[in-house]
């Protein structure tokens, strides 16, 4: 049963589109995919190794939680969440293939990890994952913004089918931003496990990224050198100016997500796709275009 003092508020986009995640990456793809930049391109690499381990097991929550809701409105919103994340897993799962293929086998070590991590995370109390989730969904609203509002400084010059990749994800990310807050109000409401999961989403799955990262790093065998440790600060740094007053805003009584405006961009991309015909492949993002525009 859905708590009493819950009241379902409408999303700031009407419904959440399932897209087709269809993107080619190319075979030979090089892991150090942003120019001149390997920290940036493990660091985001390791990103996405959590993501087939992370994103199955906010689907599994979800599906948990759905047993406590009866919101019409929200249940049609969980499932619109779990079919975007769905997409998103299975495609960043092609993509880490061809990381451990074109250079980092290794990366296996951390893959393992995560599948006993999460696995241990599904043993803790449905407060705890639904805490969980809406904490990391809160710190991925920021990634929105910094990916789209950035996106020159970030990946001007990259590889347009990992650029194009990232941005889209984050763009569903943000679509479906009130999701993950709503089910853990509905279920529960109380602030404490609330503001915990904030620091427990957010660092477990920045924790797991940063030591695949290290792993690739070592791998190259330029981990320790002075210029990469300063990229690493430089990354980490920016990381927090943009992302971090998100994750403190999420941590206030009174937190919503829907307070937190799209950026436009990311509105015209949404414009952009609805005019696709069904089963058109994803225009890409030109890297190389000193402003990169909406590529529809």
């Amino acid at each position: 049963m859905t708590q009493a003092l819950y009241e379902y508020r409408p999303k700031d986009v009407d419904e959440l589109v399932v897209r087709d995640f269809a993107f080619d990456f190319p075979a030979n793809m090089d892991p150090v995919w942003a120019p001149d930049n390997a920290v940036r391109s493990h660091l985001f690499n390791g990103f996405s190794l959590t993501m087939p381990y992370l994103e199955p097991y906010l689907i599994r929550s979800t599906l948990r939680a759905r047993e406590h809701i009866t919101d019409p409105e929200l249940l049609e919103d969980l499932a619109g969440f779990n079919r975007q994340e769905a997409n998103h897993f299975k495609c960043h799962r092609k993509y880490n293939a061809l990381l451990k293929a074109n250079g980092y086998p290794e990366l296996e070590r951390v893959e393992n990890h995560m599948t006993k991590a999460y696995a241990r995370l599904e043993q803790k109390s449905l407060t705890t994952q639904l805490a969980y989730s809406a904490g990391f969904e809160s710190m991925t609203n920021g990634f929105t913004h910094w990916f789209v509002n950035k996106r020159v400084s970030l990946f001007g010059g990259a590889d347009p089918h990992v650029s194009s990749f990232w941005i889209m994800h984050m763009i569903e990310e943000a679509e479906h931003k009130t999701v993950a807050h709503d089910a853990y109000m509905a279920y529960s409401g109380k602030y404490l496990p609330r503001f915990i999961g904030v620091f427990h989403g957010s660092w477990h799955v920045l924790g797991l990224g940063f030591w695949a990262m290290c792993v690739a790093l070592k791998k190259d065998k330029i981990m320790y050198r002075p210029k990469t440790l300063f990229q690493i600060a430089k990354e980490m740094a920016s990381m927090c100016v943009e992302v971090g007053p998100f994750m403190l805003r999420a941590l206030l009584p009174g937190f919503n997500p829907r307070n937190e405006p799209d950026p436009q961009w990311m509105k015209d991309w949404i414009k952009g796709h609805a005019t696709l015909p069904k089963g058109a492949l994803i225009p890409l993002v030109d890297t190389n275009n000193p402003e990169m525009p909406v590529p529809f």
